[in-house]
């Protein structure tokens, strides 16, 4: 009860920070300035673009084996749709600005006429206060479906999410949208930044389930922005407080870093979580880790080499272990905006000690990435 009770006052206390921060720049927009001599101001003519995301794919499951409906023995694969997204974005005002974005998903449900086809759901709709009048730019408040602290930071250096998604979501552990308010605030000089929020924490496809609402924190901190060699390293640390119900922790933490250079990208995560569904159940400690590395060429050609470690239950010393390999061709002939990659990869997924026993996967995959 005393840590719901200690959950609840945080969460409190970001919307009032949120609401103090909201009142501070209305007293500032009220205040008259004289521009300088030469000063350009913003645009402040309404405007909205439109574009589009689509992640395409071949996959042939070699391991494990299927049974077709007369009983014979097959390898699976097929050609899939994996994201089709509309992107409407723009602003009102220098101030204000949006975003709407359905995404494409296969309906599953069973009693669904439309069972099997493709339909649209909402994954962004949010309207943004830009605060870079006031703070350092890139500095906002979001309120809508947006995109949560961590997931959508990560894939910012990960590019691969057309071959899937990052670990810790992968595996069920965070989700990269949710209906909430949250902001963010740059550091000055390219220091870093800190991302916190307030969600419904069942993710943008659920509704909320409870009373209980996930306070989101990440923090990242870029250690020598100023020196060539080392601009492209960062630091971040990220913790995810919710209940299931009230006094039924569902805690994340996931520590991370990376670098980034013209020639290769390279990350670390490792997340420790803590999973209690009723009072009256046990509490389930899960941690894993995930390093990843992109080598690169200046032609367009790159390589993605992934691992991944699990242990699902600290009450057993099960595993589950992923490797992934692969190359992808960047197109470089579009413009600024546009960007096009074909993968090959192969995927292997070891589940070690697993009760019941599961079995090895291993799957090859043409995947194609198109965004604009």
């Amino acid at each position: 009860m005393q840590s719901s009770r200690i959950h609840s006052r945080t969460i409190r206390r970001a919307l009032a920070a949120a609401a103090i921060a909201l009142l501070a720049v209305a007293r500032s927009g009220r205040a008259q300035i004289t521009p300088a001599e030469g000063y350009t101001p913003p645009n402040d003519d309404p405007s909205v673009k439109v574009g589009g995301t689509v992640f395409a794919d071949y996959t042939y499951l070699d391991k494990p084996e299927a049974k077709d409906a007369e009983g014979n023995s097959i390898h699976s694969n097929a050609f899939n749709l994996g994201r089709a997204y509309l992107n409407i974005t723009g602003q009102l005002h220098h101030l204000f600005a949006f975003r709407i974005t359905p995404d494409v998903t296969r309906e599953t449900g069973t009693g669904s006429s439309l069972n099997g086809s493709y339909t649209y759901r909402l994954k962004y709709a949010y309207g943004q206060l830009n605060l870079d009048d006031w703070l350092p730019h890139g500095t906002w408040l979001r309120f809508g479906v947006q995109q949560t602290p961590y997931v959508d930071f990560h894939e910012g250096i990960y590019r691969y999410r057309f071959q899937g998604q990052i670990f810790v979501e992968r595996e069920g552990f965070l989700v990269s949208s949710d209906l909430g308010l949250s902001t963010r605030f740059a550091f000055p000089s390219n220091y870093g930044d800190i991302h916190v929020g307030v969600y419904n924490g069942e993710g943008y496809n659920r509704s909320e389930a409870n009373d209980q609402k996930a306070f989101q924190i990440r923090g990242t901190v870029r250690p020598a922005p100023g020196v060539p060699v080392l601009r492209g390293l960062r630091l971040s640390a990220f913790w995810d407080g919710d209940h299931y119900i009230r006094d039924a922790k569902k805690d994340r933490f996931v520590g991370s870093l990376f670098f980034e250079h013209p020639f290769v990208n390279v990350g670390v995560d490792y997340i420790q979580a803590k999973d209690q569904t009723l009072t009256t159940t046990t509490e389930i400690e899960a941690k894993g880790w995930s390093a990843w590395i992109t080598p690169r060429t200046p032609i367009g050609i790159e390589g993605l080499f992934r691992y991944d470690q699990l242990e699902p239950d600290d009450r057993n010393d099960s595993k589950k272990k992923r490797f992934i390999g692969g190359i992808s061709y960047w197109f470089n002939f579009f413009k600024p905006g546009v960007t096009a990659a074909v993968l090959a990869d192969y995927e292997n997924v070891k589940y070690e000690r697993f009760t019941p026993a599961r079995a090895t996967e291993k799957r090859y995959a043409l995947h194609m990435l198109v965004n604009f």
